[in-house]
Protein backbone atom coordinates (compact mmCIF):
# COMPACT_ATOMS: atom_id res chain seq x y z
CA UNK A 1 0.00 0.00 0.00
CA UNK A 2 2.81 2.29 0.88
CA UNK A 3 4.61 1.76 -2.42
CA UNK A 4 1.31 2.08 -4.43
CA UNK A 5 0.65 5.48 -2.59
CA UNK A 6 4.49 6.34 -3.33
CA UNK A 7 3.66 5.29 -7.14
CA UNK A 8 0.71 7.57 -7.64
CA UNK A 9 2.30 10.85 -6.04
CA UNK A 10 5.40 9.94 -8.13
CA UNK A 11 3.54 9.86 -11.15
CA UNK A 12 1.64 12.71 -10.37
CA UNK A 13 4.75 15.26 -9.82
CA UNK A 14 6.54 13.72 -12.84
CA UNK A 15 3.94 13.91 -15.36
CA UNK A 16 3.29 15.82 -18.49
CA UNK A 17 3.23 19.53 -17.05
CA UNK A 18 6.94 18.98 -14.99
CA UNK A 19 8.60 17.77 -17.94
CA UNK A 20 6.87 20.45 -20.52
CA UNK A 21 7.96 23.13 -17.28
CA UNK A 22 11.23 21.74 -17.34
CA UNK A 23 11.69 21.34 -20.82
CA UNK A 24 10.29 24.69 -21.68
CA UNK A 25 12.47 26.56 -19.43
CA UNK A 26 15.42 25.50 -20.96
CA UNK A 27 14.44 26.23 -24.09
CA UNK A 28 13.26 29.62 -23.65
CA UNK A 29 16.51 30.44 -21.86
CA UNK A 30 18.45 28.63 -24.68
CA UNK A 31 16.37 31.37 -27.01
CA UNK A 32 17.27 34.30 -24.57
CA UNK A 33 20.34 33.56 -24.57
CA UNK A 34 20.90 32.80 -28.31
CA UNK A 35 22.58 29.19 -27.57
CA UNK A 36 25.26 30.47 -25.38
CA UNK A 37 25.37 26.80 -24.18
CA UNK A 38 27.10 25.94 -27.30
CA UNK A 39 28.33 29.07 -28.76
CA UNK A 40 30.56 29.67 -25.77
CA UNK A 41 31.13 26.03 -24.50
CA UNK A 42 35.30 26.48 -25.33
CA UNK A 43 35.14 29.41 -23.05
CA UNK A 44 33.27 27.75 -20.34
CA UNK A 45 35.67 24.55 -20.33
CA UNK A 46 38.33 26.87 -20.30
CA UNK A 47 37.63 28.99 -17.08
CA UNK A 48 36.93 26.02 -15.35
CA UNK A 49 40.27 25.09 -14.89
CA UNK A 50 41.21 28.44 -14.79
CA UNK A 51 40.84 29.80 -11.12
CA UNK A 52 40.20 33.55 -11.24
CA UNK A 53 42.78 35.61 -8.82
CA UNK A 54 41.74 38.26 -6.17
CA UNK A 55 37.50 36.60 -6.54
CA UNK A 56 35.65 36.94 -3.28
CA UNK A 57 34.37 33.61 -1.98
CA UNK A 58 34.98 30.64 0.53
CA UNK A 59 36.50 28.49 -2.15
CA UNK A 60 37.88 28.20 -5.61
CA UNK A 61 35.50 28.14 -8.71
CA UNK A 62 37.00 24.86 -9.86
CA UNK A 63 36.60 24.08 -5.95
CA UNK A 64 32.81 24.77 -6.16
CA UNK A 65 32.14 23.14 -9.34
CA UNK A 66 33.70 19.88 -7.90
CA UNK A 67 31.47 20.12 -5.10
CA UNK A 68 29.05 20.61 -7.41
CA UNK A 69 29.89 17.66 -9.32
CA UNK A 70 30.76 15.60 -6.37
CA UNK A 71 27.00 16.25 -5.97
CA UNK A 72 26.12 15.11 -9.37
CA UNK A 73 28.23 12.73 -10.51
CA UNK A 74 26.89 9.37 -8.12
CA UNK A 75 24.58 6.68 -8.64
CA UNK A 76 22.34 8.92 -11.35
CA UNK A 77 25.65 8.36 -14.00
CA UNK A 78 25.68 4.18 -13.19
CA UNK A 79 22.48 3.27 -11.62
CA UNK A 80 20.22 5.96 -12.80
CA UNK A 81 21.15 5.90 -16.28
CA UNK A 82 20.31 1.94 -16.00
CA UNK A 83 17.16 2.19 -13.99
CA UNK A 84 15.99 4.82 -16.86
CA UNK A 85 16.79 2.63 -19.92
CA UNK A 86 15.42 -0.52 -18.22
CA UNK A 87 12.42 1.05 -17.79
CA UNK A 88 11.75 3.30 -20.31
CA UNK A 89 14.11 1.11 -22.82
CA UNK A 90 17.40 2.92 -24.83
CA UNK A 91 15.28 5.76 -26.50
CA UNK A 92 15.40 7.30 -22.45
CA UNK A 93 18.76 8.00 -22.82
CA UNK A 94 17.81 10.14 -26.50
CA UNK A 95 15.91 12.36 -23.95
CA UNK A 96 18.28 12.47 -21.49
CA UNK A 97 20.69 14.34 -24.25
CA UNK A 98 17.55 16.59 -25.09
CA UNK A 99 16.95 17.46 -21.35
CA UNK A 100 21.04 18.22 -20.49
CA UNK A 101 21.74 20.27 -24.01
CA UNK A 102 18.26 23.03 -22.65
CA UNK A 103 19.62 21.76 -18.97
CA UNK A 104 22.79 23.73 -19.77
CA UNK A 105 21.48 26.58 -20.37
CA UNK A 106 19.28 26.38 -17.25
CA UNK A 107 22.46 25.58 -15.15
CA UNK A 108 24.09 29.01 -16.81
CA UNK A 109 21.32 30.65 -15.13
CA UNK A 110 21.36 29.17 -12.08
CA UNK A 111 25.36 29.67 -11.52
CA UNK A 112 24.85 33.73 -12.71
CA UNK A 113 22.31 34.19 -10.60
CA UNK A 114 23.50 32.46 -7.09
CA UNK A 115 26.53 34.47 -7.60
CA UNK A 116 24.51 37.71 -8.69
CA UNK A 117 22.37 37.53 -5.20
CA UNK A 118 24.54 36.22 -2.52
CA UNK A 119 25.65 37.16 0.60
CA UNK A 120 28.91 37.26 2.28
CA UNK A 121 29.23 37.77 5.60
CA UNK A 122 32.40 40.00 7.44
CA UNK A 123 33.93 36.26 8.16
CA UNK A 124 34.05 35.62 4.15
CA UNK A 125 30.87 32.50 4.73
CA UNK A 126 29.18 32.86 1.07
CA UNK A 127 25.62 31.90 1.27
CA UNK A 128 23.42 31.60 -2.00
CA UNK A 129 21.14 29.94 -3.97
CA UNK A 130 17.53 29.69 -4.79
CA UNK A 131 16.67 31.07 -2.06
CA UNK A 132 18.29 34.23 -1.98
CA UNK A 133 17.58 35.15 -5.66
CA UNK A 134 14.05 34.17 -4.65
CA UNK A 135 14.07 36.41 -2.14
CA UNK A 136 16.76 39.42 -2.84
CA UNK A 137 15.19 39.09 -7.00
CA UNK A 138 11.98 38.44 -7.45
CA UNK A 139 10.95 40.25 -3.91
CA UNK A 140 9.98 39.82 -0.33
CA UNK A 141 7.01 39.28 -0.61
CA UNK A 142 8.08 35.85 -2.57
CA UNK A 143 10.30 34.54 0.75
CA UNK A 144 7.19 32.60 1.24
CA UNK A 145 8.40 30.67 -2.21
CA UNK A 146 12.17 31.07 -1.13
CA UNK A 147 11.45 28.98 2.09
CA UNK A 148 9.34 26.31 0.17
CA UNK A 149 12.50 25.98 -2.22
CA UNK A 150 14.83 25.62 1.52
CA UNK A 151 12.13 22.81 2.87
CA UNK A 152 11.83 20.77 0.24
CA UNK A 153 15.71 21.34 -0.46
CA UNK A 154 16.87 19.81 3.05
CA UNK A 155 14.05 16.65 2.27
CA UNK A 156 15.91 15.89 -1.11
CA UNK A 157 19.36 15.71 0.64
CA UNK A 158 17.91 13.89 4.07
CA UNK A 159 15.38 11.57 2.04
CA UNK A 160 16.42 11.67 -1.54
CA UNK A 161 20.14 11.91 -4.08
CA UNK A 162 21.87 12.80 -0.95
CA UNK A 163 21.28 9.80 1.25
CA UNK A 164 19.02 6.76 0.81
CA UNK A 165 20.00 6.50 -2.89
CA UNK A 166 23.23 6.68 -2.75
CA UNK A 167 24.00 4.89 -0.14
CA UNK A 168 21.42 2.05 -1.20
CA UNK A 169 23.85 1.66 -4.50
CA UNK A 170 27.26 1.56 -2.72
CA UNK A 171 26.52 -1.37 -0.35
CA UNK A 172 24.12 -3.51 -3.35
CA UNK A 173 27.15 -2.88 -5.04
CA UNK A 174 29.71 -4.30 -2.33
CA UNK A 175 26.48 -7.14 -1.77
CA UNK A 176 26.73 -8.15 -5.63
CA UNK A 177 30.67 -8.59 -5.78
CA UNK A 178 31.32 -9.84 -2.44
CA UNK A 179 28.18 -12.38 -1.45
CA UNK A 180 26.06 -12.36 -4.70
CA UNK A 181 23.93 -15.25 -3.04
CA UNK A 182 23.53 -13.98 0.55
CA UNK A 183 25.51 -16.83 1.99
CA UNK A 184 26.02 -15.32 4.98
CA UNK A 185 23.18 -13.62 6.70
CA UNK A 186 21.96 -12.07 9.86
CA UNK A 187 18.84 -11.17 10.89
CA UNK A 188 18.50 -7.18 11.65
CA UNK A 189 15.52 -5.05 12.51
CA UNK A 190 13.00 -7.67 10.77
CA UNK A 191 15.30 -8.15 7.83
CA UNK A 192 17.76 -10.90 6.24
CA UNK A 193 21.27 -9.32 5.73
CA UNK A 194 23.89 -10.28 3.95
CA UNK A 195 26.98 -9.28 6.16
CA UNK A 196 28.57 -7.72 3.61
CA UNK A 197 25.72 -5.33 3.26
CA UNK A 198 25.98 -4.74 7.41
CA UNK A 199 29.36 -4.15 7.57
CA UNK A 200 29.59 -1.86 4.21
CA UNK A 201 27.34 0.62 5.90
CA UNK A 202 29.19 0.72 9.23
CA UNK A 203 32.44 1.69 7.50
CA UNK A 204 30.36 4.09 4.80
CA UNK A 205 28.30 6.04 8.06
CA UNK A 206 31.88 6.25 9.91
CA UNK A 207 33.69 7.64 6.81
CA UNK A 208 30.66 10.07 5.98
CA UNK A 209 30.71 11.27 8.99
CA UNK A 210 34.41 11.49 9.61
CA UNK A 211 34.17 14.06 6.59
CA UNK A 212 31.09 15.99 6.96
CA UNK A 213 31.82 17.14 10.07
CA UNK A 214 34.78 19.07 9.05
CA UNK A 215 32.37 21.43 7.13
CA UNK A 216 32.63 22.34 3.66
CA UNK A 217 36.10 23.23 3.16
CA UNK A 218 36.94 19.29 4.18
CA UNK A 219 33.97 18.12 1.73
CA UNK A 220 35.71 20.50 -0.92
CA UNK A 221 39.42 19.27 -0.58
CA UNK A 222 38.11 15.80 -0.54
CA UNK A 223 35.58 16.67 -3.76
CA UNK A 224 38.90 18.14 -5.69
CA UNK A 225 41.08 15.13 -5.33
CA UNK A 226 38.01 12.37 -6.00
CA UNK A 227 36.23 13.66 -8.67
CA UNK A 228 38.45 14.52 -11.61
CA UNK A 229 40.23 11.16 -10.84
CA UNK A 230 37.29 8.79 -10.62
CA UNK A 231 35.33 10.78 -13.19
CA UNK A 232 38.66 9.93 -15.64
CA UNK A 233 39.02 6.15 -14.22
CA UNK A 234 35.31 5.58 -15.18
CA UNK A 235 35.10 6.95 -18.97
CA UNK A 236 38.60 4.95 -19.57
CA UNK A 237 36.36 1.96 -18.55
CA UNK A 238 33.35 2.49 -20.44
CA UNK A 239 35.66 3.87 -23.42
CA UNK A 240 37.14 0.23 -23.28
CA UNK A 241 33.84 -0.89 -23.85
CA UNK A 242 32.37 1.12 -26.80
CA UNK A 243 36.18 1.05 -28.62
CA UNK A 244 36.64 -2.52 -28.09
CA UNK A 245 32.54 -3.43 -29.63
CA UNK A 246 33.39 0.02 -31.61
CA UNK A 247 30.93 -1.75 -35.11
CA UNK A 248 27.92 -2.14 -32.89
CA UNK A 249 28.24 1.48 -31.78
CA UNK A 250 26.02 2.85 -35.22
CA UNK A 251 23.20 0.05 -34.63
CA UNK A 252 23.15 1.20 -30.71
CA UNK A 253 22.62 5.07 -31.50
CA UNK A 254 19.63 3.70 -34.37
CA UNK A 255 18.11 1.55 -31.65
CA UNK A 256 18.14 4.35 -28.88
CA UNK A 257 17.02 7.20 -31.63
CA UNK A 258 14.76 4.62 -32.55
CA UNK A 259 12.96 3.34 -29.34
CA UNK A 260 13.14 7.31 -28.15
CA UNK A 261 10.28 7.89 -31.17
CA UNK A 262 8.18 4.82 -30.50
CA UNK A 263 9.26 3.29 -33.59
CA UNK A 264 10.06 -0.37 -31.52
CA UNK A 265 6.79 -0.48 -29.74
CA UNK A 266 3.89 -2.66 -30.85
CA UNK A 267 0.92 -1.20 -32.89
CA UNK A 268 -1.08 1.05 -30.98
CA UNK A 269 1.55 1.86 -28.68
CA UNK A 270 3.90 4.56 -29.98
CA UNK A 271 3.03 7.36 -28.41
CA UNK A 272 2.60 5.34 -24.40
CA UNK A 273 6.11 3.82 -25.10
CA UNK A 274 7.52 7.96 -26.10
CA UNK A 275 5.63 9.27 -23.22
CA UNK A 276 7.31 6.54 -20.54
CA UNK A 277 11.18 7.39 -22.65
CA UNK A 278 10.50 10.59 -22.24
CA UNK A 279 9.68 10.48 -18.61
CA UNK A 280 12.31 8.04 -17.53
CA UNK A 281 14.83 9.55 -19.36
CA UNK A 282 13.50 13.54 -17.81
CA UNK A 283 13.23 12.65 -14.81
CA UNK A 284 16.55 10.48 -14.42
CA UNK A 285 18.92 13.40 -16.50
CA UNK A 286 17.42 16.09 -14.23
CA UNK A 287 18.47 13.37 -11.04
CA UNK A 288 21.70 12.86 -12.48
CA UNK A 289 22.57 16.57 -13.45
CA UNK A 290 20.70 18.35 -11.41
CA UNK A 291 19.76 20.98 -13.90
CA UNK A 292 17.06 23.48 -13.13
CA UNK A 293 16.69 21.59 -9.98
CA UNK A 294 18.37 24.37 -8.16
CA UNK A 295 21.16 22.29 -6.28
CA UNK A 296 24.28 23.39 -8.21
CA UNK A 297 23.76 27.29 -7.22
CA UNK A 298 24.35 26.69 -3.67
CA UNK A 299 27.88 25.50 -3.99
CA UNK A 300 28.15 28.16 -7.31
CA UNK A 301 27.62 30.92 -4.34
CA UNK A 302 30.45 29.89 -2.51
CA UNK A 303 33.04 30.35 -5.72
CA UNK A 304 35.54 33.04 -5.24
CA UNK A 305 34.71 35.49 -8.69
CA UNK A 306 33.75 38.77 -8.84
CA UNK A 307 32.15 37.90 -12.03
CA UNK A 308 28.26 35.90 -11.87
CA UNK A 309 28.41 35.31 -15.85
CA UNK A 310 32.05 33.88 -15.41
CA UNK A 311 30.87 31.71 -13.07
CA UNK A 312 26.94 30.75 -14.59
CA UNK A 313 30.02 29.28 -17.73
CA UNK A 314 31.44 27.47 -15.08
CA UNK A 315 28.92 26.15 -13.42
CA UNK A 316 27.32 24.97 -16.69
CA UNK A 317 29.93 22.48 -18.23
CA UNK A 318 28.84 20.36 -14.87
CA UNK A 319 25.68 19.36 -16.85
CA UNK A 320 28.33 18.77 -19.76
CA UNK A 321 30.51 16.47 -18.08
CA UNK A 322 27.52 15.10 -15.94
CA UNK A 323 25.17 13.64 -18.89
CA UNK A 324 26.85 14.54 -22.21
CA UNK A 325 30.35 12.94 -21.29
CA UNK A 326 29.49 10.37 -18.68
CA UNK A 327 26.07 9.18 -18.58
CA UNK A 328 26.40 8.35 -22.17
CA UNK A 329 29.40 6.17 -21.75
CA UNK A 330 27.08 4.29 -19.26
CA UNK A 331 23.90 4.05 -21.45
CA UNK A 332 25.97 2.83 -24.75
CA UNK A 333 27.71 0.25 -22.74
CA UNK A 334 24.76 -0.72 -21.96
CA UNK A 335 22.94 -0.82 -24.93
CA UNK A 336 25.48 -2.22 -26.65
CA UNK A 337 26.09 -5.50 -24.53
CA UNK A 338 22.21 -6.00 -24.72
CA UNK A 339 22.07 -5.75 -20.80
CA UNK A 340 18.97 -3.92 -20.08
CA UNK A 341 16.36 -6.43 -20.87
CA UNK A 342 17.47 -9.27 -19.38
CA UNK A 343 15.33 -9.03 -16.31
CA UNK A 344 18.38 -7.27 -13.80
CA UNK A 345 17.48 -4.33 -12.16
CA UNK A 346 20.12 -1.13 -10.69
CA UNK A 347 23.38 -1.50 -10.58
CA UNK A 348 23.51 -5.08 -11.73
CA UNK A 349 22.29 -3.85 -15.00
CA UNK A 350 25.65 -1.66 -15.32
CA UNK A 351 27.77 -4.30 -13.30
CA UNK A 352 26.31 -6.67 -16.26
CA UNK A 353 27.55 -4.55 -19.15
CA UNK A 354 30.88 -4.29 -17.61
CA UNK A 355 31.15 -7.99 -17.23
CA UNK A 356 30.35 -8.57 -21.01
CA UNK A 357 31.99 -5.32 -22.04
CA UNK A 358 35.10 -5.51 -20.64
CA UNK A 359 37.87 -7.65 -21.47
CA UNK A 360 38.89 -8.76 -17.77
CA UNK A 361 37.74 -11.26 -15.54
CA UNK A 362 33.94 -10.68 -14.67
CA UNK A 363 34.43 -11.06 -10.95
CA UNK A 364 37.27 -7.86 -11.42
CA UNK A 365 34.76 -5.58 -13.82
CA UNK A 366 32.68 -6.36 -10.62
CA UNK A 367 35.51 -4.89 -8.90
CA UNK A 368 35.68 -2.05 -10.65
CA UNK A 369 32.56 -0.99 -11.21
CA UNK A 370 32.50 -1.15 -7.60
CA UNK A 371 34.85 1.13 -6.82
CA UNK A 372 33.91 3.21 -9.66
CA UNK A 373 30.31 3.84 -7.72
CA UNK A 374 31.04 3.78 -4.18
CA UNK A 375 33.33 6.76 -4.68
CA UNK A 376 31.11 8.55 -6.88
CA UNK A 377 28.04 7.80 -4.20
CA UNK A 378 30.35 8.71 -1.61
CA UNK A 379 31.27 12.10 -3.11
CA UNK A 380 27.60 12.74 -3.87
CA UNK A 381 26.30 12.28 0.22
CA UNK A 382 29.24 14.69 0.73
CA UNK A 383 27.67 17.37 -1.83
CA UNK A 384 24.53 16.62 -0.95
CA UNK A 385 25.38 17.24 2.82
CA UNK A 386 26.72 20.85 1.93
CA UNK A 387 23.43 21.02 0.00
CA UNK A 388 21.08 20.34 2.44
CA UNK A 389 23.08 22.03 5.72
CA UNK A 390 22.55 25.15 3.35
CA UNK A 391 18.98 25.21 2.78
CA UNK A 392 18.53 24.88 6.87
CA UNK A 393 20.84 27.39 7.39
CA UNK A 394 18.11 30.06 5.35
CA UNK A 395 15.29 28.16 6.70
CA UNK A 396 15.95 28.25 10.12
CA UNK A 397 17.69 31.70 9.80
CA UNK A 398 21.07 30.81 10.38
CA UNK A 399 20.44 28.79 13.66
CA UNK A 400 23.81 26.44 14.16
CA UNK A 401 22.58 24.29 16.59
CA UNK A 402 20.04 22.88 14.36
CA UNK A 403 23.04 22.59 11.72
CA UNK A 404 24.67 20.35 13.43
CA UNK A 405 21.08 18.38 14.41
CA UNK A 406 20.96 18.21 10.57
CA UNK A 407 24.73 16.52 10.46
CA UNK A 408 23.61 13.47 12.65
CA UNK A 409 20.34 13.22 11.03
CA UNK A 410 22.05 12.90 7.57
CA UNK A 411 25.08 10.44 9.28
CA UNK A 412 21.51 8.31 10.64
CA UNK A 413 20.46 8.12 7.30
CA UNK A 414 23.65 6.46 5.90
CA UNK A 415 23.23 4.07 8.30
CA UNK A 416 19.90 3.03 7.59
CA UNK A 417 19.46 3.59 3.51
CA UNK A 418 20.52 -0.12 2.72
CA UNK A 419 17.57 -1.98 4.32
CA UNK A 420 15.18 -0.12 2.22
CA UNK A 421 13.65 -1.58 -1.12
CA UNK A 422 15.57 -0.26 -4.45
CA UNK A 423 12.08 0.59 -5.75
CA UNK A 424 11.14 2.63 -2.82
CA UNK A 425 14.63 4.53 -2.67
CA UNK A 426 14.09 5.78 -6.16
CA UNK A 427 10.99 6.68 -6.53
CA UNK A 428 11.11 8.50 -2.74
CA UNK A 429 14.04 10.56 -4.62
CA UNK A 430 11.55 11.20 -7.54
CA UNK A 431 8.97 12.80 -5.35
CA UNK A 432 11.48 15.43 -3.79
CA UNK A 433 13.50 15.89 -6.99
CA UNK A 434 10.60 17.11 -9.01
CA UNK A 435 8.56 19.43 -5.33
CA UNK A 436 12.49 21.27 -5.43
CA UNK A 437 12.76 21.62 -9.00
CA UNK A 438 8.87 23.79 -8.78
CA UNK A 439 10.57 26.83 -6.70
CA UNK A 440 13.86 27.21 -8.92
CA UNK A 441 11.71 27.20 -12.30
CA UNK A 442 9.53 29.47 -11.46
CA UNK A 443 12.24 31.85 -10.54
CA UNK A 444 14.60 31.16 -13.38
CA UNK A 445 11.56 32.34 -15.49
CA UNK A 446 10.98 35.52 -13.37
CA UNK A 447 14.35 36.47 -13.21
CA UNK A 448 15.56 35.63 -17.24
CA UNK A 449 15.30 38.88 -18.03
CA UNK A 450 18.06 39.76 -15.21
CA UNK A 451 20.14 36.87 -16.65
CA UNK A 452 19.79 37.92 -20.72
CA UNK A 453 20.81 41.55 -19.13
CA UNK A 454 24.20 40.92 -17.55
CA UNK A 455 25.20 37.77 -20.26
CA UNK A 456 24.71 41.44 -22.78
CA UNK A 457 26.58 43.39 -20.91
CA UNK A 458 29.59 40.41 -19.74
CA UNK A 459 29.95 39.75 -23.48
CA UNK A 460 29.24 43.11 -25.17
CA UNK A 461 32.33 45.24 -23.25
CA UNK A 462 36.05 44.73 -23.22
CA UNK A 463 37.46 42.34 -20.99
CA UNK A 464 40.51 41.77 -18.52
CA UNK A 465 42.56 38.44 -18.46
CA UNK A 466 40.45 37.24 -15.66
CA UNK A 467 36.88 37.71 -17.89
CA UNK A 468 35.76 40.77 -16.62
CA UNK A 469 34.42 43.67 -18.01
CA UNK A 470 36.90 46.20 -17.54
CA UNK A 471 36.53 49.27 -14.83
CA UNK A 472 33.40 47.31 -13.88
CA UNK A 473 33.19 44.30 -12.10
CA UNK A 474 29.73 42.48 -11.30
CA UNK A 475 28.11 42.92 -7.87
CA UNK A 476 29.49 40.42 -4.90
CA UNK A 477 27.36 41.31 -2.29
CA UNK A 478 23.55 42.42 -1.75
CA UNK A 479 25.11 45.23 0.42
CA UNK A 480 26.56 46.58 -2.96
CA UNK A 481 23.77 45.85 -4.90
CA UNK A 482 21.12 47.17 -2.81
CA UNK A 483 23.50 50.43 -2.79
CA UNK A 484 23.71 50.47 -6.72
Amino acid sequence: MFMDFLNAVDSFVWGVPLIVMILFTGIFLTIRLKGLQIVHLPKALKFMFQNEEGGTGEVSSFAALCTALSATIGTGNIVGVATAIVSGGPGALFWMWIAALFGMATKYAEGLLAVRYRTIDEDGHALGGPFYYIEKGMGEKWKWLAKLFAFFGMCVGLFGIGTFTQANGIISSINTVFDPNNAATVNLFGNELSWSVIIGGIILTILVAAVILGGLKRIARVSEIVVPFMAVAYILCALIIILTHITEVPAAFVEIVQSAFGMRAVAGGALGAIIIAMQKGIARGIFSNEAGLGSAPIAAAAAQTNSCVRQGLVTMTGTFIDTIVVCTMTGLSIVITKSWDIGLEGVNVTINAFQKGLPFPEQFSAILLMICLSFFAFTTILGWDYYGERCLEYFSGRNKKSVMIYRYLYILAIFIAPIMTLEAVWTIADIFNALMALPNLVALLALSGVIVAETRDYFNGPTDSQGLLKGEHDVVSVNEMVGK
